[in-house]
């Protein structure tokens, strides 16, 4: 994959709405993927969609991303030749539901599994 001349666009579950008219390619992520991606990329050719700070939080703590200051902008629509990566977050119903005692000493109940994904998409027309 060659750096492209269009920013890479990060996007969420919430922004997929950019996906819109045109052929796209997606393909699914291993984190390591979705990493060297963006290692590709310098800090300013990236554009975050999306406002959700887990997702950030997901991308630096749990898939091992170095933390930049990537900047936010609402983009409507991926331009051709535009590549994105979407980290998309997957919720199941918790089978179990134990009760924990917090630090600020209030119960708190598991309601419910995160996990999350990555593809990568390009707009090809």
């Amino acid at each position: 994959m060659a750096k492209k001349n269009e920013p890479l666009l990060l996007l969420d579950n919430s922004t997929m709405y950019v996906v819109g008219a045109g052929t796209y390619r997606s393909t699914n992520l291993s984190f390591e993927e979705a990493k060297t991606i963006i290692d590709m990329y310098s800090e300013k050719d990236i554009i975050r969609c999306f406002t959700d700070s887990a997702i950030q939080q997901v991308i630096h703590d749990y898939l091992g991303i170095e933390k930049k200051d990537f900047a936010y902008k609402k983009i409507r629509q991926m331009r051709v030749g535009q590549d994105a990566i979407v980290f998309k977050l997957f919720i199941t119903p918790s089978e179990t539901q134990p009760v924990i005692d917090t630090d600020l000493g209030v119960q708190a109940k598991k309601i419910q599994n995160i996990y999350v994904f990555c593809q990568y998409i390009s707009r090809e027309t």
